[in-house]
């Protein structure tokens, strides 16, 4: 049975470099956040590359892998050596002329608990996500483990309260949100402090009003891998969050690391019986949330 308190982390990497030395890296990482203590361990969004959406390239397919091959076969036996839950974010190879931006839960006996994939997808310039990946179809979803009830979205679904509130409403102690974000760097001294604060405080928002623990895994490093662009400079600054939205831990800007906090069941039920959102929720009146205007 899931116990009443366990150990979450998130690792902040650098990952640009080759799928290979990218594997073997994130699996130096994982063992080492175990070591710590770490029970449930995140990795960044597309874990196994640089970022390539920064450009249209049908080459970059290339990087994409079918479900249960290199990656999941790697952290399936990692997990099951470990004893400890892994969110294995991957660039999916569904069919030819079908991606996904997924992520596999592997429990501790190296099982999948899980798929998720991206429902939220970017087009932002450096961000063009939509020539290559198609949109989730397999919903919102918290994943029973053996460690704990969690939830795993992907980035530009951090911005979306309905795709918190989904999951938290089917039980999850915990969102994570692998993530690949960062500043273009002739824009961060602009817009940058704001950019990063609103971020933040949107996924702190996430977890007061849903009373559940968020993790954010990001990504850090200037790539500059197209010619004649600055590049995107990611912004790391990975952070977990308790139920009322206090920074439990949080990582610099700019260096690897791990984060590890404790989630606390019996505090997060506290929490809600102290500020019962879900109690008051108006269900009756929610119905044209699913529209995309009300005009």
């Amino acid at each position: 049975m899931p116990k009443k308190k366990y150990k979450i982390a998130v690792i902040q990497l650098n990952l640009n470099d080759v799928a290979e030395n990218n594997l073997k890296k994130c699996i130096s990482w994982v063992r080492d956040a175990a070591s710590q203590g770490a029970e449930v361990i995140s990795l960044p969004e597309l874990y196994s590359s640089h970022y390539f959406c920064q450009s249209e390239d049908v080459d970059n397919f290339a990087l994409a892998e079918p479900l249960y091959s290199t990656s999941f076969i790697a952290f399936s036996a990692l997990a099951k050596e470990l004893g400890v839950v892994i969110i294995v974010p991957f660039f999916e190879k569904r069919m030819a002329g079908i991606y996904h931006n997924s992520a596999y839960i592997i429990d501790t006996d190296g099982s999948e608990a899980g798929l998720y994939r991206k429902m939220h997808i970017p087009d932002d310039p450096h961000f063009y996500e939509k020539f290559y990946f198609t949109p989730g179809d397999l919903g919102f979803k918290a994943f029973p483990t053996q460690k704990g009830k969690i939830g795993t979205l992907i980035c530009w679904d951090q911005w979306y309260p309905e795709a918190a509130r989904l999951t938290a409403l089917q039980g999850a102690d915990v969102l994570f949100y692998p993530t690949a974000i960062g500043w273009h760097p002739l824009e961060k001294e602009q817009y940058g402090e704001n950019q990063h604060g609103a971020w933040m405080n949107v996924m702190k928002g996430h977890a007061v009003a849903n009373g559940v623990y968020v993790a954010a895994a990001n990504r850090i490093g200037l790539e500059q891998y197209l010619p004649d662009t600055a590049g995107i400079q990611f912004w790391g600054s990975s952070f977990i969050a308790g139920p009322q939205g206090e920074i439990l831990a949080q990582a610099s800007h700019d260096q690897e690391e791990i984060l590890i906090a404790e989630v606390d069941l019996d505090l997060q039920e506290n929490v809600r019986q102290n500020w019962p959102f879900f109690r008051d929720r108006r269900i009756d009146a929610f119905g044209d949330i699913t529209k995309r205007a009300i005009d």
